[in-house]
């Protein structure tokens, strides 16, 4: 196996309920990834001299920074004096920013499929431990299921949906996570609920009020695509989304968004599309 080409799928929060704060910054939360069989492309090919060379096409991002490169990096003492390298290329189509886990779902990537490339035999669990150095959200991509999270989001209990297919906008504007969580007008303390309580549909997003207030273009994308349907933040934005019981009505809607608006169409599904690839069902 001198090559793989994998998909980093992407994901929305069907809710987000933020239950507290810790005393390291991180916020308690609970939520539900629900994946998306729609994301970014990473493309491996193994070389063994121990070189990383990663196509970094990503503004504004070093390759030091870049979620890939740090995962294949923290892969490499796993080989164990074994000289292990690999060309990287990273294609994207989904947003930056925009709370869809595109940067969690690339570096999940480079961690099960380097793990394959390279045969370092690391479990999924291992591999999910790793990916929390990485991220909150990573995870939920490493362990490939559509799931109920607690904890900073990384407490995962899978969890079966309905396989709506959904319209996803990005407004053109980019919301700073960091500030979003520091802001003083951010509601910390909502009240834990069960997972019936989503299934009954009584649940919202605790970021949703403050960033419509921020930032008006996610409160006119919010406004444009609730004429559709019940129309969500994703995590703290900016992308915003609705589902749809098939995807011809998906992409009819999806087609008559605002001009300014990005937006795509995707299928929920409840195993990642990256699973599958890998044959990890």
């Amino acid at each position: 196996m001198q090559t793989l080409s994998l998909p980093c799928p992407a994901k929305i929060n069907l809710f987000l309920n933020i239950t507290g704060r810790r005393d390291d910054g991180y916020h308690e939360l609970q939520t539900l990834f629900q994946l998306l069989d729609y994301g970014d492309t990473l493309v491996l090919n193994h070389r063994d001299d121990g070189k990383l060379n990663l196509n970094n096409t990503l503004s504004g991002v070093s390759t030091e920074d870049n979620l890939v490169f740090r995962a294949a990096r923290k892969l490499q003492p796993f080989a164990r004096d074994i000289p292990t390298g690999a060309n990287i290329a990273l294609e994207k189509c989904l947003p930056m920013g925009g709370g869809i886990g595109g940067g969690s779902s690339d570096a999940a990537s480079a961690l099960l499929g380097l793990n394959q490339l390279w045969q370092l035999g690391l479990s999924i669990n291992e591999l999910a431990e790793i990916g929390l150095e990485l991220g909150a959200d990573v995870p939920v991509f490493v362990r490939g299921k559509t799931a109920w999270a607690e904890g900073i989001g990384e407490k995962l209990t899978p969890l079966e949906t309905q396989e709506f297919w959904y319209v996803v906008l990005k407004p053109d504007c980019h919301v700073s996570t960091a500030e979003i969580f520091c802001h003083e007008q951010l509601t910390r303390h909502g009240s834990p609920i069960k997972i019936a309580t989503f299934l009954e549909g009584g649940t919202g997003n605790s970021c949703e009020p403050l960033v419509r207030k921020l930032y008006p273009k996610i409160d006119k994308a919010l406004i444009w695509l609730e004429q559709f349907s019940l129309a969500k933040l994703t995590g703290t934005g900016a992308c915003v989304f609705a589902s749809f019981e098939d995807q011809i009505t998906a992409q009819a809607v999806c087609e008559q968004r605002p001009a300014e608006i990005h937006g795509f169409v995707a299928r929920g599904v409840n195993t990642s599309p990256l699973h599958r690839a890998l044959g990890l069902l």
